[in-house]
C-alpha cells in the first residue's frame, strides 16, 4: 500500500470517528436489535434497524468504541443502509475476509479504509464488532455478541 492510499485510508477512518454517522440513533420502528461486546478492549454497541421487505430501510448504532470500531460502524451504517438482507451478509463477509485475509477481493469504496487494521491483529476484533453486531440483529439474536 502507498503512503497516499494509507494516508487517504487513514483519513477516511479518523473522519468516520471524529463525526460518526448514524451514531446515537436507533432509527423509529426498529425491529431489528442487538447488543455486541468485545471484552478485550471493551467496545460495546448496539445496531438497530428497520427491515422492510427484505431491505434495511434505516439503521443507527449507540454505544461507545475505540476509533476503529466506531469508525468502523459508522461506515457499516452507511453502506448497509437500502441493502438487501443478502446484501448486507455479503457485505460482511467480504469485510470480514478483508480484514482476516481469509481470500476474496475483499470490500470496494470506503471500506477498504478498514485494509489497514488487518496489519494490527490485535485491533481486528475493533473493527469487526459492529458488523457481527449487525449479523445478530439481521437474525434477532437474543443476548450479547461477543467478539471471542
Amino acid at each position: 500500500m502507498t503512503a497516499d492510499l494509507r494516508s487517504l485510508y487513514e483519513e477516511v477512518i479518523l473522519d468516520h470517528n471524529r463525526n460518526p454517522r448514524n451514531f446515537q440513533y436507533a432509527p423509529p420502528g426498529a425491529n431489528h436489535v442487538a447488543h455486541g461486546y468485545n471484552p478485550l478492549c471493551g467496545d460495546e454497541f448496539t445496531v438497530s434497524l428497520r427491515l422492510e421487505n427484505g431491505v434495511v430501510t434505516d439503521i443507527g448504532f449507540e454505544g461507545a468504541g475505540c476509533a476503529i470500531s466506531t469508525a468502523s460502524a459508522s461506515l457499516m451504517t452507511e453502506i448497509v443502509k437500502g441493502k438487501t438482507v443478502e446484501e448486507a451478509r455479503a457485505l460482511f463477509e467480504s469485510v470480514h475476509g478483508l480484514l482476516t485475509s481469509e481470500g476474496g477481493a475483499g470490500p470496494t469504496g470506503k471500506l477498504q479504509a478498514l485494509a489497514g487494521v488487518r496489519e494490527y491483529p490485535a485491533r481486528v476484533k475493533c473493527a469487526t464488532l459492529a458488523w457481527h453486531t449487525l449479523q445478530a440483529a439481521l437474525r434477532k439474536e437474543q443476548g450479547t455478541i461477543s467478539t471471542e
